[in-house]
């Protein structure tokens, strides 16, 4: 099952099923006018999507053409956004580029930090910024929605409460992260508004590639019309969502509308740094992590962080080539004060 959020006048926006083929879409505001409405009640509205779902497929289900430039993000704002580095290959070349050490409890116990999530941009909605200097930087990831999950749960229930699963742009600003964690008090002004895939899917619609925790399927990520990275989201991940869920609810109940994100999806190459897509490797799902090779390789970062102007695109796709989550697209942009932002 496929489900999105249509903008409306409202900050939820109203639910809808979508077809898998990403064509058409069906309301269910009998059922739940909002996402988090469903997930309040996934035990009663989950099934009744489902049958919706259903219909939609076999043309016995009423529908209108689907449209992802409508769509905001699944959860156009979330009680709680928490996003883990579980791709601890990642992690520990972008702390090299910090000339930060890497504790060796990186590999034994995920990283997290909570973001905002009060406002989330949609997946086709531009990343403003005010100035470049910032270090404006996407990072492709995977993250998914649970239901309830109780405080010191296992990771084996951590994974039966993932409800959902989508793709994220997790815009990071690098050029204030260092000082701002400096300050020992983790990221804020470094981590603004982040934006979802336009549907989010069911565990089961995703078939084999989807095995309880992990996600196995290249992450295409491009810049600028260009192939940038095509990361497998299945291979490196140090801790799989089980694992993440379970952190998170380590000291605190989750309710359910829960994000849990993966962390910038990355790839080694025979055991060291990845490759560039142009010379035969899977490339990158951030800016960060090719500047560092290029430092490790050359002495200086080549590649620069995002000018305005620059695309980002955010895609995966199933194994017919056919596209699973619809596409994040976003423009950088600059900030005009009294502009009105999406």
């Amino acid at each position: 099952m496929k489900l999105a959020t249509l903008k409306d006048s409202t900050r939820d926006g109203r639910l809808v099923v979508v077809s898998r083929d990403l064509t058409r879409c069906s309301e269910v505001g009998h059922i739940a006018r909002t996402l988090q409405a469903a997930l309040d009640d996934w035990a009663h509205a989950g099934p009744r999507l489902g049958e919706v779902a259903d219909g939609l497929e076999t043309g016995a289900q009423p529908s209108q053409r689907f449209h992802e430039h409508e769509a905001a993000s699944p959860l156009p704002r979330a009680y709680q956004w928490a996003d883990g580095s579980a791709y601890v290959n990642h992690v520990e070349l972008v702390r090299k580029a910090r000339n930060a050490e890497m504790p060796a409890s990186f590999w034994t116990e995920p990283l997290m930090y909570q973001g905002g999530s009060d406002a989330f941009l949609s997946p086709r909605d531009p990343i403003v910024m005010a100035d470049e200097a910032y270090g404006i930087d996407m990072e492709a990831e995977i993250a998914v929605i649970t239901d309830d999950v109780p405080m010191g749960a296992t990771p084996e229930a951590a994974r039966a409460a993932i409800r959902l699963i989508m793709l994220v742009n997790d815009v990071s600003l690098r050029g204030l992260i260092p000082a701002e964690l400096a300050k020992g008090f983790g990221f804020f002004q470094s981590k603004p508004s982040s934006a979802f895939s336009p549907v989010a899917v069911t565990p089961e619609d995703l078939g084999d590639a989807w095995d309880g925790g992990k996600l196995h399927l290249p992450l295409l990520v491009d810049l600028n019309g260009n192939p940038f990275g095509r990361a497998n989201a299945g291979i490196d991940m140090t801790f799989d969502f089980g694992e993440l869920v379970a952190h998170a609810a380590k000291t605190r109940p989750l309710c359910a509308g829960t994000i849990i994100g993966s962390g910038t999806v990355s790839n080694k190459l025979d055991g060291g740094p990845g490759k560039p897509v142009s010379q035969g490797g899977a490339g990158y799902s951030c800016i960060a992590e090719i500047r560092t090779i290029e430092t490790i390789e050359t002495g200086a970062p080549i590649t620069p962080f995002l000018h305005f102007g620059d695309t980002v695109r955010i895609e995966m796709k199933d194994k017919t080539r056919h596209s699973i989550f619809g596409t994040i697209e976003q423009t950088v942009a600059k900030y005009q004060p009294g502009a009105r932002q999406s």
